[in-house]
């Protein structure tokens, strides 16, 4: 299922939101009718917190079904609440504080930059429990922004090479395919959230647009 939709007048969703097949973490302030398109379309659990005291939640955790990455500012007591809801919840050690923008995951696998540290590499192999790679997607870092990755397939920015999309399916083990959102908006990973059940879209996502996401995230097979 896709769906259109902006967060607040904003078509930032994945900045906002974290998504899991099980989970979607947001901020404590997100509207009641908002949590029910999330609960529609996604299928998933709603948790409410912050992250290091922000409402960036999903600029700040990169997880899977095994485990989430949190941002090394997150707050005690934000881990401790995440970990009441049974989630395996582990902070990096480096400075980078924007986790959800620099690392990508699936069931599968994951990617990070190369920014990233061979402790934070561990971290992540341990806690989510996959490999982890290290690679850049059209010639940048912010890998959380320019990708949206499920289960099922893989968005990923306009200008990814083709070597760059052989090694996104070789490690998520799902087919791979470039395109955009909202009108030409190439953040795919920061303005879009999905998981194997759904995606929630900007809502100036054309219909084009909406089939090639469709497309590239295993939709249209069932």
């Amino acid at each position: 299922m896709l769906k259109r939709i902006d967060l607040m007048g904003s078509p930032n969703l994945g900045v906002y939101i974290s998504v899991t097949n099980e989970i979607a973490i947001v901020p404590t302030n997100l509207e009641e009718s908002m949590e029910e398109i999330l609960k529609e379309v996604l299928n998933v659990d709603i948790i409410k917190t912050s992250i290091a005291g922000s409402s960036l939640v999903g600029a700040l955790t990169v997880g899977n079904s095994n485990g989430l990455i949190v941002s090394p500012y997150t707050f005690d007591r934000e881990i401790e609440s995440l970990e009441n809801f049974g989630i395996n919840v582990a902070k990096l050690p480096d400075k980078y504080t924007a986790i959800g923008n620099i690392a990508i995951a699936n069931d599968n696998g994951a990617v990070v930059s190369p920014l990233l540290s061979d402790d934070s590499v561990n971290i992540i192999e341990d806690n989510l429990n996959v490999y982890v790679g290290r690679k850049s997607i059209a010639g940048f870092n912010i890998l959380g922004s320019l990708a949206n990755i499920t289960n099922k397939g893989a968005l990923l920015h306009v200008d990814t090479s083709e070597d760059e999309i052989k090694f996104t399916e070789k490690i998520f083990k799902v087919p791979a395919s470039t395109g955009t959102v909202g009108r030409g908006n190439i953040l795919v990973g920061a303005c879009s959230i999905a998981n194997s059940f759904g995606a929630i879209v900007p809502q100036e996502t054309s219909g084009p647009e909406m089939l090639k996401i469709e497309e590239a995230l295993g939709f249209l097979d069932g």
